[in-house]
């Protein structure tokens, strides 16, 4: 029969997706284990988050908050967990396409 040879791409690409979505949900967890973390003010808020873009912990330094600058502090927070946030986004993109290159894709912009 004409047109059955395609059948045998369709189905390897099937496998190869089957095999990534299943390489994902493990990438997934192990993120969950993968920490980044990001400072602002020169150390005086201290953020740390995990590579599913979760924030594990907030540090700040005394002495800001005695400071009674509460546009300051928020400024901060918001600008350290940005920055931890990001990188953790980095994180996710660089094992997203350790997967994707595994898999013989090539698809700029996808990650």
């Amino acid at each position: 029969m004409r047109g059955m040879g395609n059948m045998g791409n369709i189905n390897e690409m099937l496998k190869k997706a089957q095999k990534m979505q299943q390489e994902f949900a493990v990438m997934q967890e192990e993120l969950k284990k993968k920490e980044v973390e990001a400072s602002s003010g020169g150390g005086a808020v201290s953020v740390r988050a995990n590579g599913a873009k979760q924030v594990l912990s907030i540090k700040i330094d005394k002495e800001l908050v005695g400071s009674g600058d509460v546009d300051m502090l928020q400024d901060l927070v918001t600008a350290a967990v940005n920055e931890a946030l990001n990188k953790a986004q980095e994180t996710v993109d660089a094992e997203s396409k350790k997967i994707a290159g595994g898999m013989g894709l090539n698809m700029p912009g996808l990650f």
